[in-house]
């Protein structure tokens, strides 16, 4: 499920070294999803390359920096854009054929139940069905929400949102979250009336659902739109950090397309209505992966005004990051560092582009919060976190998780999962070392 990776892509390289001096690399996180999907499903990534519009994996990286218009993805119309998002996701559950290696493509047939996944025949769904029927449900919402998360781009999702009526440590989950909404019903039903909602089903190729599934699928990408700034406010308590007593600072390290994508100078609000009177807070996404947008724009050396949220972002490696203009002050030292799905777990090569960060961050003793979206991986980090002899001074599931169930792209039939399902809170070094067994049966 990680996708990113702070220090996962290559260094940008600084003016001062040769172009052809080797610097020191890792591997490029969304390079080795497509491999990954590859394996699954031989040939995919070629497929998605051919519904974009693009003809190599670099075109694919220029969309996602930011120097690939929409009009260069050969998209006309809506039908056409809901049906090459569609045509990515056909192929064979059981046999892994995509549609050109049928006899005719058109026998692949999808799942009437989830309208998710798809089978060449019979047989195979037959041979499928043990699995398959153990997480078509989910992934009927799955196959929801990701039409109804195009409602996020439209700017329909997420509405508008009211002032806490509760201090946020009074505030325990999306239970009473939502509960603070005033004129929830009338919100969710006027995105369901929505221009966008009807033009989503008059071209999605698939009956429109039940307002009754709508909502929910609303109410659950909500949720995750305002995970990461919740789950950052979470990590502000959990260190007794006091945005009422000082402007504060907090970086986002690792930060990819996946957090910068379209990402609007208002998407971190939610932070003013959790934290109402605050002094002022500056969210610095830092990451080789960081996308061109609104919040392309250098961090602050001085204090963000009074009650304000200021997103800005750096592109490039955070240890770099760090030198060049936190040492220099050119900006502000960070009262919290959150990094939402860092991945290092994932394969040597990642975590050895992690280390110099992890490094940095257990030595500077800067409070950390990580996030991940299986107890699997959770495991995973805990050991190399305690391998690397970094205080953990807590791990839990995350109150503020995303509701919105994820497949595993070419490989559906797993359990879904969820982002920042869980969270690791970090402070320095280790003063003695325990061993994972331990840490592994805390709860």
């Amino acid at each position: 499920a990680a996708q990113r990776n702070a220090g996962a892509a290559p260094k940008t390289g600084r003016p001062k070294k040769p172009v052809e001096e080797p610097a020191a690399r890792g591997p490029d996180v969304d390079s080795l999803g497509f491999q990954a999907m590859d394996r699954n499903v031989p040939g995919l990534s070629h497929v998605i390359l051919q519904k974009l519009n693009m003809k190599s994996y670099e075109d694919y990286k220029s969309a996602m920096d930011g120097r690939k218009s929409g009009s260069d993805f050969g998209i006309r119309t809506y039908f056409d854009m809901f049906q090459k998002m569609e045509d990515t996701f056909k192929f064979c559950a059981e046999c892994k054929k995509l549609p050109d290696a049928l006899p005719d493509p058109k026998n692949l047939r999808r799942c009437k139940r989830c309208q998710n996944v798809y089978y060449c025949g019979v047989v195979c769904q037959r041979a499928n069905w043990p699995l398959h029927k153990k997480f078509c449900k989910k992934l009927k919402l799955v196959a929801l929400d990701r039409l109804v998360e195009w409602l996020i781009f439209t700017g329909d999702i997420p509405f508008p949102t009211e002032s806490w009526t509760k201090p946020a440590r009074a505030v325990e989950g999306w239970e009473d979250w939502f509960s603070m909404q005033g004129q929830l019903e009338e919100k969710l039903g006027a995105i369901l009336a929505g221009r966008y909602m009807t033009l989503l089903w008059a071209n999605a190729g698939k009956p429109r659902p039940e307002d009754v599934e709508l909502r929910e699928s609303v109410r659950r990408l909500v949720t995750d739109f305002h995970s990461r700034p919740l789950t950052i406010g979470l990590g502000l308590r959990l260190f007794g950090i006091d945005p009422l007593a000082k402007a504060l600072t907090v970086h986002v390290v690792g930060a990819s397309h996946v957090e910068t994508l379209n990402t609007r100078l208002t998407d971190y609000d939610e932070l003013t209505k959790m934290f109402p009177g605050h002094w002022g807070m500056e969210v610095v996404m830092v990451g080789v992966d960081v996308v061109d947008g609104p919040i392309m724009r250098p961090p602050l050396a001085m204090p963000v005004p009074r009650g304000r949220v200021y997103l800005s972002s750096y592109k490039g490696l955070y240890h770099d990051f760090w030198e060049s203009h936190v040492e220099t002050k050119l900006a502000a030292r960070p009262d919290l560092v959150v990094g939402f799905h860092p991945g290092f777990h994932a394969c040597p090569d990642l975590l050895a582009g992690w280390l110099p960060t992890l490094l940095l961050l257990r030595d500077y003793r800067l409070p950390a919060l990580f996030t991940v979206y299986s107890e699997q991986e959770l495991k995973s980090s805990l050991q190399i976190l305690v391998e690397l002899e970094t205080h953990i001074m807590g791990f839990a599931a995350n109150p503020f998780a995303s509701l919105r169930p994820e497949q595993v792209y070419s490989s559906p039939n797993k359990a879904p999962v969820y982002c920042s399902s869980y969270y690791i809170a970090l402070l320095g070094p280790a003063a003695a070392m325990p061993g994972a067994e331990e840490l592994e049966d805390d709860d």
